[in-house]
């Protein structure tokens, strides 16, 4: 799957070059990665999780529903973005990561300067990345990089924009948990630029 030069060409994964690649970081349970494969059967997903019980789950939903379009990376998601091919993906979703709350353990959060680095370089120009969290704190420290990154920009123009899940955006057993716990999830769209 890793050509020559050390880059991985996602279609190579999957038995022919298809139009589009989607990368899902931290799938969880799997759902949202198995109805986006059923409704985009055109489309190749990647999804990445090291938590054993989700990836079984995924697994079964895999096998259970006959989804041919997905392929699970299991290993922490920076190895697959550094070998991803540059413009490769069209899109990825990043759906209620781990907020680490701490401040203690605010550098093992995920959204960072060098992850919409690394995201920067393998999105194709226009792609969109889907962030999700229930927590305000997390929700601010994404918006503060997201804005402050010059490869992306968010998509909200009103506040409904981001406190709504948009309707082909399947709903997470994530989502479900933090609405039974009172919170408000948000919901970020963000495209990456144009390259100069």
């Amino acid at each position: 799957m890793i050509p020559q030069e050390g880059r991985l060409e996602p279609g190579i994964a999957f038995g022919a070059p298809q139009r589009d690649v989607w990368l899902e970081i931290g799938f969880g349970g799997g759902e949202h990665l198995a109805v986006q494969a059923e409704c985009h059967p055109e489309v190749c997903l990647i999804g990445c999780e090291v938590f054993e019980p989700g990836i079984a789950r995924l697994l079964a939903q895999i096998e259970r529903r006959r989804i041919a379009n997905i392929r699970i990376f299991v290993d922490d998601a920076r190895l697959i973005l550094a070998a991803l091919a540059p413009s490769s993906i069209g899109r990825v979703f990043i759906l209620f990561p781990d907020p680490w709350p701490k401040l203690r353990h605010e550098k093992r959060r995920l959204m960072s300067r060098e992850t919409l680095d690394a995201l920067a370089a393998i999105m194709r120009d226009r792609a969109e990345l889907r962030l999700a969290t229930d927590d305000d704190n997390y929700l601010s420290w994404m918006l503060e990089r997201i804005t402050d990154h010059p490869s992306f920009e968010w998509l909200a123009r009103s506040p409904r924009d981001w406190r709504t899940r948009p309707i082909d955006w399947p709903l997470t057993r994530y989502e479900e948990k933090a609405r039974a716990a009172g919170r408000a999830p948000s919901f970020l769209r963000v495209r990456r630029r144009f390259r100069k």
